[in-house]
């Protein structure tokens, strides 16, 4: 069935276009739901109506598309894997990843909008479609590249070196934790001894003055 879309819809199409879909998508899903409504021969009266109305809209959609398309250029992205023997791939690329890598470069393009052209299998260049516009679809490479792992030996010193750190505080706490009691307890003592001497001095100079009285 041909219905028109009212709203754009990733993966499908954009507002105010004609689009051929399954009879089941459009009834139960898309018209159901506001994306659309048939097209038939009065609703395309009405569209064709609308469309000469938001002309000048349409032309400044348009453009900012073409800006977009001009902007991304020949892009290629880079997309590190992991790799197995001849250079085969483990996992898969999804256009999730391309649309997030797209983003993280100022692009946004819904992944629905997104093509993978051949499958991906090995390590090697590919190319995508980015549907921007119902009238532009820009092309793109992917080159999907082997991760950098580290090396074993780099692996093991990272390991060494976070278990050294911890035990470092440790020492340091137990060290800071025993000094303190330590200073604490001759503070204490110091203290104890020097009262008793002035109580002494105290009361010495105290007979010293009684005995001087009753001379």
């Amino acid at each position: 069935m041909d219905v028109i879309l009212i709203k754009d819809v990733p993966g499908l199409g954009f507002k105010n276009e004609i689009v051929k879909i399954k009879n089941g998508y459009g009834r139960n899903y898309l018209i159901p739901k506001g994306y659309a409504i048939l097209a038939n021969s009065s609703n395309s009266k009405i569209l064709n109506e609308i469309l000469k109305q938001t002309k000048n809209k349409q032309e400044e959609i348009l453009n900012k598309s073409k800006e977009l398309s001009k902007n991304i250029g020949e892009l290629i992205i880079d997309i590190p894997v992991k790799v197995g023997s001849e250079n085969k791939i483990f996992g898969t690329i999804t256009t999730t990843q391309i649309s997030d890598l797209l983003n993280k470069q100022g692009f946004d393009i819904n992944k629905k909008n997104i093509s993978i052209l051949s499958k991906i299998k090995n390590i090697g260049t590919y190319d995508v479609n980015l549907s921007i516009h119902k009238e532009i679809t820009h092309p793109i490479k992917i080159n999907i590249i082997p991760t950098k792992e580290k090396s074993k030996k780099e692996k093991a010193i990272k390991k060494t070196s976070e278990k050294e750190i911890p035990k470092k505080e440790k020492a340091t706490k137990k060290t800071s934790e025993k000094e303190i009691p330590k200073k604490e307890k001759a503070i204490k003592k110091t203290s104890e001894k020097e009262i008793p001497k002035k109580e002494k001095a105290t009361k010495k100079t105290s007979e010293k003055k009684t005995t001087n009285k009753k001379k």
